[in-house]
C-alpha cells in the first residue's frame, strides 16, 4: 500500500446550467477518450487555489482570480490510481478567456455539458465530485475497504 495520498485540485467551469469537461486523450486505453473536469495534482510549496488557477489556465487557457473560487466539495478516494487522493472541488462562474484546448497532447476536445445530461464515458472519481456540487454535498469517501456507504455532509 502507498505511504502517502496524492492532493488533486479539479476546477467546475459553471456557465448557466452546463460545466465545462475535457475528453482524456491517453496512451491507456482504460481512460483514454473519458470526460473529466480541468484538474490536476497539487505541486510542493503551491497552495490549493494556486493549483486551480494554474490547472484552468494549462487545460483550458482560462484566467481565474482565485478569489472567485468556492470550494465545493472534498472526496477521499481510494482505487482511483496507484495512491489514495484528496480531491478538492472549486466552483467558478467567473474567469477571464474563452475556453479552449491548450493540451492537445493529453486532451482530444472541451465541451459544455448540462448538468442534466453529462457524457456517460466520465471517469467515476470527477464525476462524484460534480454530482456532489450538484446535491450540495461537502465530503465523500470512495473506494475504502470499510466504506459500506459513502460519507456525506450537507451545508
Amino acid at each position: 500500500m502507498a505511504d502517502r495520498h496524492l492532493i488533486d485540485v479539479h476546477v467546475l467551469l459553471i456557465r448557466h446550467d452546463q460545466v465545462l469537461l475535457s475528453q482524456r486523450r491517453d496512451p491507456n486505453p482504460e481512460f483514454d477518450g473519458l470526460w473529466h473536469a480541468p484538474s490536476g495534482k497539487l505541486d510542493a510549496r503551491e497552495s490549493v487555489l494556486d493549483a486551480a488557477v494554474r490547472e484552468a489556465e494549462e487545460e483550458v487557457g482560462v484566467l481565474i482570480d482565485p478569489a472567485d473560487l468556492d470550494h465545493v466539495h472534498t472526496i477521499h478516494v481510494n482505487g482511483s490510481g496507484p495512491e489514495p487522493r484528496l480531491g478538492l472541488f472549486f466552483a467558478t462562474g467567473h474567469w477571464i478567456g474563452e475556453p479552449t484546448n491548450r493540451e492537445p497532447d493529453k486532451c482530444r476536445a472541451v465541451r459544455w455539458f448540462p448538468f442534466a445530461s453529462l457524457p456517460e464515458r466520465i471517469i467515476d472519481y470527477p464525476a462524484a465530485g460534480i454530482d456532489a456540487y450538484r446535491t450540495g454535498s461537502r465530503f465523500s469517501i470512495r473506494g475504502w475497504s470499510a466504506e459500506t456507504h459513502p460519507v456525506e455532509l450537507h451545508a
